[in-house]
């Protein structure tokens, strides 16, 4: 069963250019990681769009996928309410459209 995960950002002014440099060569292949997808949501805000074999394998790339935003945390600017530098949610697919 595939899970996917979604990671919003906001990047600091004139510094996208540079995180998205921080997941591209394959600085974010990580164990279990079918494809990955960036989108640009705004004028700094961008979602990471992960597609996992399973949900134990997204688990198990978590050290993984902290060790990469930990290259380029600083990039990042806090998105407010509380949700910090990440606002990540996951889940199993349950409908294909």
């Amino acid at each position: 069963m595939q899970v996917y995960n979604v990671v919003k950002f906001k990047v600091k002014a004139g510094e996208e250019a540079a995180f998205l440099d921080a997941h591209r060569n394959g600085k974010a292949r990580w164990p279990g990681l079918e494809s990955g997808h960036i989108i640009k949501t705004g004028e700094q805000t961008f979602c990471l769009i992960g597609v996992w074999s399973s949900q134990e394998a997204m688990v198990a790339a978590r050290p993984a996928m902290i060790k990469t935003l930990d290259s380029f945390r600083s990039l990042l600017e806090d998105q407010g309410g509380g949700r910090g530098i990440t606002d990540a949610v996951s889940g199993a697919v349950v409908l294909d459209l």
